[in-house]
């Protein structure tokens, strides 16, 4: 397989092939053969790159730490949450019993 090193396009070019990919009409494999560009390249600038073409940062070490932190955090309260409703229903209920 031939691969292209280095190889810089036009963001122009990466923005068009994005908003393919997006858009789902065909199938990744197909557009990057259409573009003449790896699948693998179509599928790193869909996953890096914002509508515009122009690359996203990429979260450091630090801030993907703080993101898990955050999801842990969420997935806690989430279950924190649900255990307060549920027992907010049962002590509804045992009071409108005990009426």
């Amino acid at each position: 397989m031939e691969r292209s090193k280095g190889r810089r396009y036009a963001p122009e070019f990466i923005q068009e092939a994005v908003r393919l990919a997006r858009e789902g009409g065909k199938s990744r494999a197909e557009i990057a053969k259409d573009l003449g560009v790896s699948q693998e390249s179509l599928r790193r600038w869909a996953l890096f790159c914002d509508e515009d073409g122009r690359r996203r940062p990429v979260p450091g070490a630090a801030e993907r730490a703080e993101i898990a932190r955050l999801r842990r955090e969420l997935r806690v309260v989430t279950e924190e949450r649900e255990i307060l409703k549920k027992a907010a229903a049962f002590f509804a209920q045992a009071e409108s019993r005990s009426r």
